[in-house]
């Protein structure tokens, strides 16, 4: 049954912990709790739930699996869940037809989280796309893996060689990024975003929405979006929902920009914005922090 009204959750089995992040995929939803407790819901029809079955899930449930482990991120995909342990390890569970979960060696999916050993370096972050995902490591290299955005790259691409991360099944190195420290990305349906440690984007992927603020529909590689179009400012986060971004700079300005005809940059206008021109500034405070944007929504919190 569709809920139109925000409604509090009654029952929340996290025994008195608070929740620090919440987050949610094509079907599915996660909460993490300060003891690092893992909490899923939702549909859980190639096991995206990590609970070892494939029954859709009505209420949140601890994900026992992970019992022993100290969870510090999760990000969900269309049908598959990327986890992140505060040792630095990386687990995944669910569909596995994009080679989405970086296990080569599972055919088909998995119902239960698996750790992802050739990720050999400690992470510190990781994201998912509908059928790719990312890992930022300690050192700043950042690797892709999940074949969602290899036909689209393909297409766009004819006649040139596309790079291997765009088409890998296990953790492959994102190239053109060898000279830079990254300390977070985040992805979408079809495109892919890092911030590095000097307060730069770089982007890659589907433009189709101008999200990548190019004159090319498709980048194959990392291309930096030029301090000029958020003021010449540093940026401090970054968040994307499926066809739009939305960024913060370290004084608190907050930019949006990409698909824009669900209102989902918060602005009267629905055209999608902006290709090669300034990236409008949307609000500017100190006080204000985004919540992860939704697949065509974008939501954002004020506080004192």
């Amino acid at each position: 049954e569709d809920v139109l009204l925000p409604q509090s959750l009654e029952n929340f089995p996290c025994n008195q912990q608070r929740i620090k992040s919440i987050t949610g995929g094509g079907g599915h939803s996660a909460a993490i709790t300060d003891a690092g407790e893992l909490f899923v819901c939702g549909q859980n029809k190639e096991g995206q739930l990590g609970l070892n079955h494939t029954e859709d899930v009505l209420c949140f449930t601890s994900c026992t699996a992970l019992s022993s482990l100290h969870v510090i991120q999760v990000a969900c995909g269309w049908d598959f869940t990327v986890i992140l342990t505060e040792n630095g390890e990386v687990l995944s569970c669910g569909s596995n037809s994009f080679g989405q979960l970086g296990l080569p060696q599972t055919s088909g999916g998995c119902l239960s989280p698996q750790k992802i050993e050739s990720l050999r370096e400690k992470t510190v972050n990781v994201a998912a796309g509908i059928r790719h995902a990312l890992a930022a490591t300690e050192s700043g290299l950042v690797f892709q893996w999940g074949t969602g955005m290899a036909s689209r790259a393909k297409r766009m691409n004819q006649g040139r060689t596309i790079p291997l991360f765009l088409t890998a099944k296990e953790p492959c190195r994102v190239s053109g990024l060898e000279k830079l420290k990254v300390k977070r990305v985040t992805a979408s349906s079809y495109h892919s975003v890092s911030l590095t440690d000097k307060g730069e984007l770089y982007v890659w992927g589907s433009n189709k929405h101008g999200q990548l603020v190019s004159k090319e529909i498709f980048l194959a590689e990392p291309v930096k979006i030029e301090a000029n179009f958020f003021s010449d400012e540093k940026i401090g986060a970054v968040w994307s929902g499926w066809t739009h971004l939305v960024a913060q700079t370290e004084s608190g300005k907050v930019f949006t920009w990409g698909r824009a005809d669900y209102g989902q940059l918060g602005r009267s206008s629905v055209h999608d914005g902006q290709r090669q021109e300034q990236l409008e500034l949307w609000c500017a405070s100190a006080n204000m922090c985004p919540v992860n944007p939704g697949r065509c929504s974008s939501l954002f919190i004020w506080h004192c």
